[in-house]
C-alpha cells in the first residue's frame, strides 16, 4: 500500500463527496443495485411514500424516524408459499398488539392495513418468501419522545427467500447475554440488540444459536425463535409465554400436535416450566419460527440430545407444520391473486 492510500485510509485525505442533486445521487443508488442479479426485495410500501414501491434504489426511509434513533418501532413477518400467505391474520393481531404496548397508533384501520399486504405481495410477483412489516412512532425530530412526530408510519417489504423444511441438526449453546425483561419480550419490538449479540455469541462458539434461560433458571427462547422438547414420556412441551414472546408459529403447532396424541405416538401437548437439567435431559429439543418451521436440535452446550440425532418425532411436527403451510385450511393460508 502506498502512503497516499495510508493516508487516506487513516481519514487524513478522505473528502466526503457532497451530491449535488437527488438525480445524482439516486443515478448512485440506482448503479449499486443494478450489479445485484438477484431482486431480493422486489417491493416496499411506505405510508410516508403513499404507496408501493419497485425499485429497491429507493426503498428508503426517514433518518429522523423514530424507529431509527429510538428504537420506537414494532415489526412482524408473515410467510408467503406457493402464492398463499401463511397466518397472515394472526401475525398482524400480534402487530396491533404489541403497537398498543408500545403506544404506537396505527395510521390505519385494521382492514386497510391487511388490505395493503395482500396487494403489496401481489405487486412483487413473489411466490416464496417473506412478508415483514413495522410500525412506527413516525419522522418527525431526533428527540425522545414521539411528540414532535406529526404521524405513525407504515413500512411494509417482500423478500424473496427460498425457504425449506428444515431437516439437519443444528448445535446450540446457553446465551451469557441477558435476556430482555417480561415488558419487551412479550412485544415483538425492533429493539434487537440482546438478540443480535446472542446469536453472534453462539457463532463465535461454532454454534447455530443460543437459548436463553429466565431469572428463575427456566428455559425461555432462542433470540428469534421459541424452543420446544419432546420427553421421554413422549410429551411435547413448551415453555409458557408469560415471559417471552407468543410465537405463532409455536402457538399452531399445539393445535397441530394433538393429532400425533391421537394417533398414539404422543402422550401429550403442554406449556411447562422447565428447568435447564429437565431441557437437557430430554430425548428431542427443536427450535420454533416461521420459516423453518422446526429445526431440530441435537447438540447442547456440547452436550448430545436424547441420541445425538434428529428425533422421528421432531420431524413428525415438522411435517404437520409444512403440511399446514403447504395445504392448510383457508383460515390459515390466504391466495394472493397476482393478476390483480
Amino acid at each position: 500500500m502506498d502512503k497516499k492510500s495510508v493516508e487516506a485510509e487513516n481519514g487524513s485525505e478522505f473528502k466526503a463527496h457532497v451530491f449535488s442533486s437527488s438525480s445524482e445521487l439516486l443515478q448512485k443508488l440506482q448503479e449499486k443495485w443494478s450489479s445485484v442479479k438477484k431482486k431480493l426485495y422486489p417491493a416496499m410500501y411506505s405510508s410516508i411514500f403513499g404507496g408501493i414501491i419497485l425499485d429497491p434504489a429507493m426503498m428508503v426511509i426517514p433518518i429522523d424516524d423514530h424507529m431509527v434513533h429510538r428504537g420506537h418501532g414494532v415489526f412482524d413477518t408473515a410467510i408467503i408459499l406457493d402464492g398463499y400467505l401463511y397466518e397472515l391474520d394472526v401475525h398482524l393481531d400480534r402487530f396491533l398488539r404489541s403497537a398498543v404496548s408500545a403506544r404506537i397508533s396505527s395510521p390505519f384501520p385494521r382492514s386497510t392495513l391487511r388490505s395493503i399486504l395482500v396487494q403489496l405481495t401481489a405487486a412483487s410477483q413473489c411466490k416464496k418468501g417473506t412478508l415483514r412489516f413495522w410500525l412506527t412512532a413516525g419522522p418527525g425530530d431526533f428527540l425522545l419522545s414521539p411528540a414532535g412526530c406529526p404521524t405513525s408510519a407504515f413500512y411494509a417489504v417482500v423478500i424473496d427467500d427460498d425457504f425449506s423444511q428444515c431437516k439437519e441438526g443444528v448445535k446450540v449453546i446457553t446465551s451469557s447475554i441477558p435476556m430482555k425483561p417480561r415488558l419487551f419480550a412479550t412485544v415483538k419490538n425492533v429493539n434487537y440488540l440482546p438478540n443480535v449479540l446472542a446469536k453472534m455469541e453462539a457463532e463465535d462458539k461454532g454454534a447455530s444459536a443460543s437459548i436463553w434461560i429466565d431469572e428463575d433458571g427456566y428455559v425461555a427462547e432462542g433470540p428469534n425463535v421459541n424452543v420446544a422438547f419432546i420427553t421421554h414420556d413422549k410429551e411435547l412441551v413448551l415453555p409458557f409465554f408469560d415471559k417471552i414472546l407468543s410465537g405463532c408459529t409455536a402457538k399452531r403447532l399445539l393445535e397441530l400436535a394433538p393429532k400425533l396424541v391421537e394417533q398414539g405416538r404422543l402422550k401429550s401437548v403442554k406449556t411447562v416450566n422447565l428447568t435447564v437439567d429437565e431441557a437437557k435431559g430430554a430425548a428431542e429439543m427443536m427450535y420454533v419460527g416461521s420459516t423453518l418451521p422446526l429445526l431440530p436440535i441435537t447438540v447442547w452446550d456440547e452436550q448430545p440430545i436424547g441420541d445425538g440425532n434428529v428425533g422421528e418425532l421432531t420431524m413428525a411436527l415438522s411435517d404437520l407444520l409444512w403440511e399446514d403451510m403447504v395445504a392448510g385450511p383457508e383460515t390459515q393460508r390466504h391466495c394472493v391473486s397476482y393478476d390483480q
